[in-house]
């Protein structure tokens, strides 16, 4: 599983942020946390996950991008919304996936960039 370094958060989680993902990466049960993930179909935009669901060992974790986690499957939704609507916005298009794949590689080049000098 792969986190956007820079992921989103639904106002019901506040300052918890790093600690729920430190418990969805350690499968720790999570009751009514939802990740919000680049969609596994090709045809989607984005995938809406239950953590509880990410905790059973059959689940395909591999690919996952993780680019934002809220409390409640409706709060999930509304953040998503707001997810596809900021890609639309910083570039004129829908393609989410694309948006932080590219994203994602220029965050760890300043990173790298910063641990070298």
């Amino acid at each position: 599983m792969i986190w956007y370094k820079e992921f989103y958060a639904g106002e019901s989680i506040g300052t918890k942020k790093e600690k729920i993902k430190w418990k969805i990466l350690h499968n720790a049960g999570q009751l009514d946390i939802y990740v919000i993930a680049l969609s596994s179909n090709p045809h989607n935009l984005l995938d809406i996950i239950s953590s509880i669901e990410l905790m059973q060992k059959a689940y395909p974790r591999q690919d996952l991008m993780v680019v934002g986690i809220d409390k409640g499957y409706d709060n999930a939704v509304d953040l998503a919304s707001r997810i596809i609507m900021d890609v639309f916005q910083k570039t004129g298009n829908l393609n989410v996936r694309e948006y932080f794949l590219k994203q994602q590689k220029t965050l760890r080049r300043r990173r790298i960039c910063k641990l070298s000098s």
